[in-house]
């Protein structure tokens, strides 16, 4: 099933512009998000070849098929809902069937932990990414030996500057532990049988030797294994992050000069100010009113700092007005699953 598809048959039931331009804030350099429904060939939907989900490479434009759109809106899923009640001069189709799903309540008391929780999810993101800004990682990966060091005097120095004052290689040496001091080790020099501190050079472990009874240690040392472990696992995400992150969208973090994802943040506070009003009024309102400082934020004209800030304050606005909503706990998925059936078999009739 593919996107012509969907328009050669005639099953799409719900198409709309999504994203910046639904929220009222696209500029000149905002993609097209195109969303919507369809409802699958009855064959299809009872037989074995279910699609939920169509797209385009770029995930530019999707459409869901109307049971896992409808599953989407039980759970109060921000980004479905925001979908279903998209401004009218987003509209592109919107077929008689459908009308009713429109104009069904789904908002529920989930939406304090959808829509809040997911942004305060982005929070933490954005922290972040505000470490890996100010702290890049050096292409150059460490190895187990940059996390050996070795006792001197009151001090210690690492192992290689340690060999290298006495011209010693690191595989002429052997390893034994020290009992009852863990992570440390004797290091030994003058048998051939020796496997070395390490066997290799890509090793994420130290090896330990045979040592002779009554061999005399050259030097004491410790390996500090949990910081090596916890280097590797910055490092690989960090090269991660670099290998996926847009680029574009990474420059303009540079240009501002303010080390945060500036659009991230935006749709943040953005997302936490809708989980407040939805909890306040009972109502989804996806274009923005405050258009304006969002685009500013979006710009980089406020400090990280600033905008945790805001971040925090919406949050304990959040905590202190769900309690109190007039909404519903959770979607009544009775009614849903009624809905669910009553578009489908008028579709169905009307097409058949």
């Amino acid at each position: 099933m593919t996107i012509q598809d969907l328009k050669d048959q005639n099953l799409i039931v719900f198409e709309c512009l999504s994203g910046s331009h639904a929220y009222g804030l696209q500029t000149e350099h905002s993609d097209i998000d195109i969303k919507g429904v369809y409802i699958l060939p009855e064959d299809q939907f009872l037989g074995l070849g279910y699609t939920e989900q169509v797209s385009d490479e770029k995930n530019d434009t999707v459409y869901y098929e109307l049971r896992r759109f409808m599953e989407l809106l039980s759970k109060n899923n921000p980004n479905i809902l925001e979908l279903l009640y998209s401004p009218d001069d987003c509209l592109r189709i919107v077929h008689p069937v459908f009308k009713p799903v429109r104009e069904h309540g789904f908002l529920s008391r989930l939406c304090e932990h959808t829509f809040g929780g997911y942004a305060m999810t982005q929070v933490k993101k954005a922290k972040g990414l505000n470490k890996k800004i100010l702290n890049p990682m050096d292409k150059e990966r460490k190895g187990v030996l940059d996390f050996c060091h070795v006792s001197v005097k009151q001090g210690s120095v690492p192992v290689a500057r340690f060999l290298g004052e006495k011209g010693l290689n690191q595989s002429e040496c052997g390893l034994s532990r020290i009992a009852h001091m863990p992570d440390m080790y004797g290091i030994y020099h003058g048998t051939p049988t020796y496997k070395g501190i390490i066997r290799k050079e890509e090793a994420n472990d130290i090896a330990l030797s045979s040592i002779p009874k009554g061999a005399e240690p050259i030097g004491i040392m410790s390996f500090n294994k949990s910081a090596y472990s916890s280097y590797c696992k910055d490092y690989k995400e960090y090269w991660e992050w670099v290998d996926k992150r847009n680029d574009q969208r990474y420059q303009n973090t540079l240009d501002h000069g303010k080390n945060y994802d500036a659009k991230n943040m935006m749709h943040t506070l953005r997302l936490l100010s809708v989980a407040a009003e939805i909890g306040e009024t009972g109502q989804l309102n996806v274009r923005r009113p405050d258009r304006e400082h969002l685009l500013a934020i979006k710009r980089g004209e406020f400090q990280y700092e600033e905008l945790l800030t805001m971040a925090e304050q919406k949050i304990e606005r959040i905590k202190e007005v769900y309690p109190s909503s007039g909404l519903p706990a959770v979607p009544d998925l009775g009614k849903i699953n009624e809905l669910l059936i009553s578009v489908r078999k008028a579709f169905y009739s009307e097409k058949y």
